[in-house]
């Protein structure tokens, strides 16, 4: 874990504030009191680090953790991370004798990885924790809900084989932060598979969860047994629509910088950066380079669209962002010196913001800080 200290030699770095985390784990979790709750760390906890994010959860008092896929499970036991751990994502049958030696819940929906679940589990004199995904109208992993009837048979089909142990069934909303009778349909199918379930084959089952950031926020009849946030425990609403008048006042985790590693002034009609998409006027002018690129996650797309904060005020990005730096105009007013540190994105220049000038959403800017970018972890 990178201390705060970091920051005096760092180029580009993120900042972690753990107490942020903190905080929004607490409303989201007295958002739904009565059910237990899963912090989702897939993608590198959102491109905050899954490790420490995930330590921090376990101490904070989570009942599960969630990642994408077995590889993120591992690295979380490798990293002496000992709670349960649900694998949201496709897992290959051939990987389920490794995900029982490591004690890994996976989501079911397939005759092949259950049954391969199943004999991995027997060999090995265990039985291996299962939560069954249905879609409901997702169209993407899961058993599939339009015909509650089948799926209740397709369920209990996976659920009978030996040495597995059912103990959840989940769905995934498709847009529940936009669309409540579409929302309120797949939750509708999801109930009736889960009454068929219990009338005709006498199953039941200990967490059902449906409920990720939207429908935490926005349908506390949703919560069910257990919660998933995913964004909102980073500090981010999924749609404005969900902050609400009474929203939980969430704290973003990070927040993005870089380090001004050279200020340059420049004659009448200079071009700046690939391309020459940019260039000065009659006057000549300055810029400050940062180095910060597309391979630290500052999209390309933001070229000449976007901008950082720097000595007080937001700054444009002048010209192609690079691989591994950028350029930002500065005025003739501008104070900017060689060591000066820019806002990427944090408390003056939320990530959102950013995330519109881009034309995608907070998510994605946030997993995309690449891994040679150090995390420093405040609160730690």
């Amino acid at each position: 874990m990178i201390q705060k200290t970091a920051r005096d030699t760092t180029r580009t770095w993120a900042e972690i504030s753990l107490g942020n985390l903190e905080h929004n784990y607490r409303a989201l979790r007295g958002c739904a009191p009565d059910s237990k709750f899963l912090g989702t760390v897939k993608a590198n906890g959102y491109g905050h680090g899954a490790v420490p994010i995930a330590r921090r959860l376990v101490e904070l008092g989570t009942d599960y953790l969630a990642v994408a896929c077995l590889d993120e499970g591992a690295a979380l036991r490798r990293a002496g991370i000992t709670a349960p751990i649900l694998v949201l994502g496709y897992t290959a049958p051939g990987l389920a004798g490794e995900a029982v030696d490591l004690d890994l819940t996976l989501g079911v929906f397939t005759p092949e990885l259950a049954r391969a679940l199943s004999e991995a589990a027997g060999a090995a004199g265990k039985r291996a924790k299962v939560h069954l995904k249905v879609d409901t109208g997702m169209s993407r992993l899961g058993v599939l809900d339009h015909d509650p009837a089948a799926a209740a048979r397709e369920v209990a089909a996976l659920c009978a084989l030996p040495h597995l142990e059912p103990e959840g069934i989940f769905t995934h909303f498709a847009n529940a932060d936009g669309d409540e009778e579409y929302t309120m349909l797949q939750f509708t199918r999801f109930l009736d598979v889960l009454d068929g379930l219990k009338e005709k084959y006498g199953r039941t089952f200990a967490i059902r969860h449906c409920a990720a950031s939207a429908a935490v926020l926005n349908y506390p009849c949703m919560h069910m047994d257990m919660v998933r946030p995913g964004i909102a425990l980073y500090g981010h609403y999924p749609d404005p629509s969900c902050e609400g008048l009474d929203g939980p006042g969430l704290k973003p985790v990070m927040s993005l910088y870089s380090r001004v590693a050279a200020v340059r002034d420049f004659p009448a009609d200079t071009p700046v950066g690939y391309g020459c998409t940019a260039r000065f006027g009659p006057e000549g002018g300055r810029t400050a380079v940062l180095p910060i690129g597309y391979a630290d996650g500052l999209h390309r797309v933001l070229s000449n669209e976007s901008g950082v904060w720097l000595d007080g005020r937001r700054r444009p990005i002048m010209g192609r962002v690079c691989m591994d730096m950028c350029m930002i105009g500065l005025d003739s007013g501008a104070s900017v010196r060689p060591g000066d540190v820019a806002e990427v994105f944090g408390p003056h220049l939320p990530v959102e913001r950013q995330a519109d000038a881009a034309g995608t959403i907070s998510y994605e800017l946030l997993c995309a800080v690449a891994p040679r970018v150090p995390r420093v972890y405040l609160d730690a």
